[in-house]
């Protein structure tokens, strides 16, 4: 039997972060990405990353200040900014590796608590996330997990969205913003929460409002540091669009209005985020087998209560150290 011909759906725990609106802990695969529209986004992801990655490169080892680039890697290994970085994208990953989601706002709302600006902190998030998102994006077209034209829909208006929280958090005064962004993770973890007891129905026609959510969604997570997997994803996935194929969907965009966002970041915030986004890939890396394992033993409602219940309570510290 081919896997295509499998239906995960009887699985009852794949039922559960169906009706969650999370995804499965499997994927049928229905077809190859072989759309000519995805495959030119696949080898965007895959050049785009090598550009990156080539940038990064260069300009660790070509440092106008005299500095080596393995004098940079040693400084950054004795940082304290470094290590909180590397234990935060620990948990962060393995959150997002478990419920599909809350990367962004988990590791925002840590790193806002270790003491971080709101620019900074949504910087050094977005421009970690350029790398996990671009190979979650490939993996699901090459899983067939992308809807192209609800991609499409979401694409242009969460890239405008990213560049506008993008420059709204870098230009407003961290000590304004913060507890606003505090207030909004709040929100989030609530939300989170609030999956636990819901319900959600099956609808066949196509999401209406794709273009406002995906500006909407695109905004807050670059001025929240997070939230597009949770605005966009679970209002499409609350009002009955097909799992699998809105988060495969949802990856995929959120990999280009990262860049972007990273983009407008590397160019906007004076202080330089490095070690706390070489903490937050590092971290990352060794975390994915523990969520793996994390999403194989715990239950899928303990998960959500758990993240939410973290979120929530961190964002009322944060809140209390911005009043007090």
């Amino acid at each position: 039997m081919k896997i295509r011909d499998l239906d995960l759906t009887d699985n009852p725990v794949n039922a559960e972060h169906q009706q969650l609106g999370l995804p499965p802990l499997e994927n049928a695969v229905t077809h190859s990405g072989d759309h000519p529209v995805l495959r030119f986004a696949m080898w965007s992801v895959v050049f785009l990353l090598m550009g990156v990655t080539i940038f990064l490169g260069t300009r660790l080892f070509n440092q106008p200040d005299g500095h080596t680039g393995f004098q940079i890697i040693a400084e950054t290994l004795e940082s304290r900014a470094f290590w909180s970085a590397v234990a935060v994208g620990l948990l962060a990953q393995t959150v997002d590796g478990a419920l599909g989601m809350a990367y962004g706002i988990t590791s925002t709302s840590f790193l806002l608590a270790t003491g971080s600006s709101p620019a900074v902190a949504s910087a050094a998030v977005h421009i970690a996330e350029v790398f996990t998102t671009g190979v979650s994006g490939i993996s699901h077209i090459k899983l067939g997990n992308v809807n192209k034209s609800l991609f499409l829909r979401l694409l242009v208006p969460g890239m405008i969205g990213a560049i506008s929280g993008a420059w709204v958090v870098s230009s407003v005064d961290a000590a304004t913003i913060k507890p606003i962004i505090s207030i909004y993770l709040l929100l989030m973890g609530l939300y989170v929460i609030s999956k636990i007891f819901r319900t959600i129905k099956r609808r066949h026609e196509e999401p209406r409002h794709v273009a406002k959510l995906g500006l909407v969604g695109g905004f807050v997570d670059a001025v929240g540091g997070g939230g597009w997997g949770p605005v966009v994803t679970t209002t499409l996935v609350g009002t009955g669009a097909d799992p699998r194929t809105t988060i495969g969907s949802v990856n995929l965009a959120e990999f280009f209005l990262t860049f972007v966002s990273a983009g407008v970041f590397a160019m906007l915030v004076g202080e330089s985020p490095w070690p706390t986004v070489a903490g937050l890939v590092i971290g990352g890396l060794f975390a994915a087998p523990l969520a793996a394992l994390l999403t194989r033993h715990l239950n899928t409602k303990a998960l959500l209560a758990l993240v939410g219940t973290v979120i929530s309570l961190i964002s009322i510290y944060n809140l209390y150290r911005a009043f007090h």
